[in-house]
């Protein structure tokens, strides 16, 4: 048996403040939307020309409140061709949350608070 992994999920209080944050910061496109008939939730998958892997949004209706991260002990790592730009952008959005220099990499935290690796390509 081979398995692919095809996509990430992870749910957001505002969908179009993280569309929005998405694209501004990786790049990523709104390839699909699945809204569901009684309007209470939208699924919405994001993606780039780099790869098949997909980060999938769900936006539920009755959430009130952002999400509870508990320890943000997970993120999901993104390679770069331009790490210096990436960082110059990063930083102009104020995104960044974490940094180790020593290993050369950093982190960007999205608007629910999910945390995202920025390395370089090596």
């Amino acid at each position: 048996m081979k398995f692919k992994m095809i996509h990430e999920n992870y749910n957001v209080y505002d969908l179009d403040r993280s569309i929005a944050f998405y694209d501004k910061a990786l790049g990523l496109k709104e390839v699909s939307r699945i809204p569901a008939e009684d309007g209470s939730f939208i699924i919405v998958y994001l993606a780039n020309e780099e790869s098949d892997f997909q980060l999938e949004l769900t936006w539920m209706r009755d959430i009130d409140r952002p999400y509870n991260l508990g320890d943000c002990e997970f993120h999901l790592a993104f390679q770069v061709d331009d790490f210096e730009a990436a960082h110059k952008l990063h930083s102009e959005m104020g995104c960044i949350c974490f940094e180790n220099p020593a290993m050369g990499i950093y982190f960007i935290q999205d608007p629910d608070g999910y945390w995202l690796e920025i390395l370089p390509t090596r």
